[in-house]
Order: structure tokens, then C-alpha cells, then sequence
């Protein structure tokens, strides 16, 4: 699921506090009523299907498109010469079934269902952290009635938020606003890509205060939603401004050096690894750990001995973890030349645990059981402990579910493919969003709540 420069999720550098910069220079544009998260292209966007339903369309990998509907499941979207579309099921490339055809930019034919665009209210903005220009957009459902919104923040994707995030219009058609950003180095941002989780919950903090503002009087509860890296991010926001909630998905309450110790596990022990095997990748994973932390610098000699002393392993080709597979097979010259690449000022020790345990928002963490990149086990467990010490904290823990949460099935080698989302993945953030509990069952969601009275509130 990653490549090189994808595979920022997991890297970090140099934990600072950075002086929270005030925000200036709003440039609000006049709200649109026709939402096209990609201007060259019409199609995407939220429709309403005639069986009450909803299907939203967003860009994908080449010229394929993606829809996903709010009960999880999902599909790419293939173009014919005749115009219309053939769905194949999740990540997959088995056809479903499902023929797809749009009529201009306001209506779909979904399978034997039609559809028109849903409309909202949608103001585009440039606003700025720490001196640099962020462009970013709020997305509300219709009306004039108080909503809650969710603050989406990044993982550590390059890719555009604004133009890839579908919950920017799924939660609206639910009755929830978004605000959404590109953030620093990405999309129409300005600034340089950044993994320093302090810049970043300035950034955060900053598109709060930009969120309140443009909501104004509509504005309801406000929080954040974060996937992955921004699991680190959000807490760390939402201890330095005001907020109702605070939604983290596949994210860790661990380091980044722990995150790759804790795949190389999970990995290895799912594939039958003993005990002593699982030790020994360990301390190859930790060798090539050490070199990354190092900016590429040292740890080269202990990284060259064991290597040479376990490549014959049966478990080294499976060796992989979150990111050590990268660096594994490259030479120290390879690796040398690889340190501007990964200038990320990522922190690799930072411990999220005391903002954590300081925490006086209520936080919602929905975690995969089969989640390779984000292993869930310790984080999991650490959110127990604060749930126990009296804490606001809510776990949602589905036990098949892979980084994204996703569903998947296995091939005879063992490769992953994702065939969906977990059913109630969508409501959870919806739920929380709206009420900052979880009142139903979502899905085979394993549920830990908060206790009557959270400990400080």
C-alpha cells in the first residue's frame, strides 16, 4: 500500500513546539452551491440516489473514478468507449455487476438506480500558519440550522485533501460539515512536505480558527478527524485550542520506531514465525531503524553484520514491518544518498502518551485488528489504561480490519487485496461528530466506552 513517497506514515523527525502563528489574511470566496472537488471534472461529487441511498464519486488511480457509499462498500469505476462506466468490487479487479453512466454534471445512473447531485454550501479559503499560505474549504449541508463540523487532517500522504477526501462530501450529505485543507507541500498549499507533528498541529490549530470563522452562526460542535499520522497530529492539536471531539482512525498511541517494531511482529507471527525468529528480525529491523534515525548518517557496520549473518533466514524475504522493508535491501551508498529524500524532520521517539493523559477532549479511536501498518495491540491496550484511569476516551476495535479500515480477502500467496470498509466505519465518525458518544452498534465494532464520569470533566 506504500511506496517511497507514500510511506511517510510512519516516518517522523525532531519533536519541537513551534510558536503558534495567528491567522491572517482570509480570502473567503463567495460560497458555491455546486460542489466539484476536481475543477476538469464534473462528475465527482455526492449524488442522491431515487432508493434514498447515497453514492459519492471521487478521482482515483489514472482515469478511473472511485464511489463509495456510507455503508462501506466501494468500487473503482473503469471508462467505456461508449461512455459509460464498469464498476469492479472494492480495490479489486472483479466486475460487479454495476453499469454507471452520467448525464452532464447534476445526474447519475448507478446500476438500476438514478441519481441527482447533492448541493452544499461551500466557501474556498486561503488561510495561513506560521507564514505560510494553506488553501483549504469548508463544505456545509444546505440550510441555515447549526451542524457540528470535523476538521480533516492529513496522514502523511502527498496527495491533495481537497481533491481526494471523500468525507468532505459524505458527511454533509449526512447532516455534518467539513472543513478540509491541503496541508504544507501538497496540493495548493504553499510551504515545504513536513512530518514534524508540532508544524503540523499548528496548521491544525490554525484551520480550526479558520472553520469557526467561516461557519459563523451555523457552527455547532467542532473536532478533528485524522487517519494514520495524523493519529499523532490531532491529540496534539487538540490540547493547544478549544475543541468538542477529536476522531482518530488507524492511528498509534506508540513512536514511530515502536509502529515498525510492533509490524515486523504481527506480520511474522501471523506467518506461523517462532518466538526466537521473531527476536532475531527484530534486531534487524531495529539495525535498519537506527540508520534512518540517524538521517542516514551511521548504524551502517551493526546494520552490514546482520544482515550478513540472517539473510539466509527463512524469515528474511518476509521480513517487512511499516517501512523497514524499504531500506532493508539497499546498499550504504543506496542509503546515504537517500537522506534528502526522507528530510521530513520526522520524530521518530516521539511518545504521544503525555498529551495523551493530559487530554480534556473527548476522543473517539477506531482501531483494525489486522492493521500491518498501524499494528493496534499496545495502542489498544494504552487506551484501556486511560479508559480505566477515568479518561474520555472511546474505542471502537474491529478485529478484520487492515490500515483504512478496511476489509480484505487473501490469495494463495497470502497478498491482501481490500474489497471494502467496515460496516458502521462511516456512522462511527458521523456519531461521534454529532453527539460525542457512540449511542448504537456499528458493524462487529468491538466498543469500549468512556466510564459515567471521565476523571478532570
Amino acid at each position: 500500500m506504500m511506496n517511497m513517497l507514500t510511506m511517510a506514515r510512519p516516518l517522523c523527525r525532531l519533536f519541537r513546539t513551534v510558536r503558534l502563528v495567528l491567522i491572517a489574511g482570509l480570502a473567503m470566496l463567495t460560497p458555491a452551491l455546486l460542489f466539484a472537488a476536481s475543477p476538469d471534472d464534473c462528475r465527482i461529487g455526492s449524488y442522491l440516489l431515487d432508493d434514498g441511498s447515497d453514492i459519492d464519486i471521487a478521482p482515483s488511480d489514472g482515469d478511473t473514478l472511485r464511489w463509495r457509499r456510507f455503508d462501506g462498500t466501494t468500487g473503482a469505476l473503469h471508462p467505456q468507449a461508449d461512455g459509460t462506466w464498469v464498476s469492479t468490487r472494492g480495490w479489486s479487479k472483479a466486475t460487479d455487476g454495476v453499469i454507471v453512466s452520467f448525464a452532464g454534471c447534476d445526474t447519475i445512473r448507478f446500476g438500476k438506480a438514478s441519481g441527482t447531485r447533492r448541493k452544499f454550501d461551500v466557501h474556498e479559503v486561503v488561510f495561513h500558519s506560521h507564514g505560510t499560505a494553506l488553501a483549504g474549504r469548508l463544505v456545509m449541508p444546505p440550510g441555515s440550522d447549526q451542524v457540528p463540523v470535523v476538521v480533516l487532517l492529513h496522514g502523511s500522504e502527498t496527495d491533495s485533501g481537497l481533491k481526494y477526501y471523500s468525507l468532505q462530501r459524505m458527511l454533509p450529505a449526512r447532516g455534518v460539515g467539513v472543513f478540509v485543507y491541503d496541508k504544507r507541500g501538497t496540493g495548493s498549499s504553499g510551504g515545504k512536505y513536513t512530518q514534524d507533528f508540532s508544524l503540523l498541529a499548528d496548521d491544525a490549530v490554525a484551520a480550526v480558527a479558520t472553520a469557526r470563522s467561516l461557519a459563523g452562526a451555523r457552527l455547532g460542535r467542532i473536532g478533528f478527524q485524522a487517519g494514520s499520522q495524523g493519529g499523532w497530529v490531532a491529540p496534539l492539536a487538540a490540547s493547544r485550542t478549544p475543541v468538542d471531539f477529536a476522531i482518530v482512525c488507524f492511528g498509534l498511541a506508540v513512536s514511530v520506531i515502536d509502529e515498525d517494531q510492533e509490524s515486523v511482529e504481527l506480520q511474522l507471527s501471523e506467518k506461523g514465525y517462532s518466538h526466537r525468529e521473531i527476536r532475531d528480525a527484530l534486531k534487524v529491523a531495529r539495525a535498519v531503524e537506527n540508520v534512518v534515525t540517524s538521517d542516514f548518517s551511521s548504524g551502517y557496520a551493526q546494520l552490514n553484520r546482520l544482515r550478513s549473518r540472517y539473510s539466509k533466514s527463512r524469515w528474511y524475504a518476509d521480513l517487512r514491518g511499516d517501512y523497514t522493508w524499504l531500506f532493508l535491501p539497499k546498499s550504504e551508498t543506496e542509503l546515504r544518498a537517500m537522506a534528502a529524500d526522507f528530510d521530513w524532520h520526522t520524530p521518530f521517539d516521539y511518545d504521544p502518551m503525555p498529551v495523551l493523559r493530559s487530554s480534556h477532549t473527548p476522543e473517539l479511536w477506531v482501531l483494525g485488528g489486522e492493521d500491518y501498518e498501524a499494528p493496534s495491540q499496545e495502542t489498544r491496550r494504552r487506551l484501556n489504561s486511560l479508559i480505566v484511569a477515568g479518561d474520555d476516551y472511546t474505542i471502537a476495535y474491529y478485529a478484520k480490519a487492515a490500515h483504512g479500515m478496511t476489509l480484505f480477502e487473501t490469495d494463495a500467496a497470502g497478498e491482501r487485496t481490500d474489497m471494502r470498509y467496515a460496516p458502521g466505519y462511516f456512522d462511527l465518525i458521523r456519531d461521534f461528530a454529532l453527539y460525542g458518544a457512540l449511542p448504537g452498534q456499528y458493524g462487529d465494532a468491538e466498543l469500549t466506552r468512556p466510564r459515567v464520569v471521565a476523571r478532570g470533566r
